[in-house]
């Protein structure tokens, strides 16, 4: 199964990211050595999804004393590169997490300085990585059963190992359902602006050996009606401490379309894309994106004159629309004391 990164070398190594803007045509590989090439490759997308962003981003903090020894240069570059870091993007709440706990073992171990906590640094950053994989593990066994003989599942976005440290949130489920064997079909929104079902999620199971089809976002509403969605699951960036979960741009419509046809809609996030401290959907920071993303797919240079465009990246499902949270305890309701 293919990994979205990974950190070659030592303490003096670096992160290496696929490029996903240039998938499903090319697949290759971009060596990141400063603070600034990977918020650069956050921002562009190279990165994605809210699990490899927190890996990423702790891979940053590591790069960002990349060759230094001078304990007091080493304290400087950190000092820069983690708000940089946190700030490269708002609403997959990983990020902060990741940060903020490589935050935490700067704060814990005021004794080490200099290369020692640099050591340590990148200790706590593969620890992140390894636990990520660990969770989509655990939550592929814990959705597994929801998928039965002869479904028809319904994706929206990417929630697989292009977006995770390990197999996936939502495909990691799928992946753990045919493991054991189970026939099913999977439909994959194709994701409009950016494509990432028909690009990633379409690429990333035919790899697998997974039957899958690409749908027109604006054609899962006919496919609910003529009965040929038994099941959703999406990933999420953000659930908030209510259950309110922000995803991919579409995906609220999808959850009210499977409402309206009773068909089960279910989240797989892991407990690190849980928010507990934001109470509600309302309150989750919703990133607006360049408004060349959506022109660039319908006219060739910008918009006629007097034509604006908005971008909105995430939207929010409110909790009353999803059957259930799949995490790597179980599937889960609100209040999560699982969780917490």
């Amino acid at each position: 199964m293919i990994r979205a990164l990974r950190w070659d070398g030592d303490r003096d190594g670096y992160p290496v990211l696929v490029e996903q803007t240039l998938l499903p045509d090319r697949f290759e590989e971009v060596d990141i050595k400063t603070p600034q090439e990977m918020v650069a490759a956050i921002q562009r997308l190279a990165v994605r999804g809210a699990p490899a962003i927190g890996i990423a981003a702790a891979y940053g903090i590591c790069v960002a004393t990349r060759g230094l020894e001078d304990a007091d240069a080493i304290d400087a570059a950190l000092d820069h590169a983690l708000p940089l870091i946190r700030e490269s993007r708002p609403t997959a709440i990983n990020l902060h997490h990741m940060v903020d706990r490589m935050r935490g073992v700067i704060d814990a171990h005021t004794d080490l300085r200099g290369v020692a906590l640099r050591e340590r640094l990148l200790e706590e950053a593969r620890a992140i990585h390894r636990e990520d994989e660990e969770l989509c593990d655990a939550m592929g066994r814990a959705g597994a059963p929801l998928i039965r003989d002869g479904m028809s599942v319904l994706t929206h976005c990417n929630a697989g190992a292009l977006a995770t440290g390990g197999s996936g949130t939502a495909l990691a489920v799928m992946y753990a359902a045919a493991a054991k064997g189970v026939q099913f079909q999977v439909y994959a929104d194709e994701t409009r602006p950016l494509l990432q079902g028909a690009r990633l999620t379409a690429w990333e199971l035919q790899q697998e050996g997974i039957p899958v089809t690409i749908l027109g976002d604006n054609a899962a509403a006919t496919m609910f009606a003529h009965g040929e969605i038994d099941l959703v699951i999406t990933g999420s960036d953000r659930v908030a401490a209510n259950g309110d979960a922000a995803n991919k741009i579409g995906t609220y419509g999808v959850a009210v379309l499977a409402q309206h046809h009773d068909v089960p809609f279910y989240i797989a996030a892991p407990s690190t894309t849980f928010d507990f401290s934001t109470p509600t959907g309302q309150e989750i920071p919703i990133e607006e994106r360049a408004a060349e993303e959506v022109w660039g797919v319908s006219w060739k240079s910008a918009p006629p004159a007097g034509i604006s465009v908005r971008n909105p990246a995430f939207d929010v499902t409110p909790k009353e629309l999803i059957h259930g949270w799949i995490t790597e305890n179980g599937i889960v309701q609100p209040p999560f004391d699982e969780l917490r």
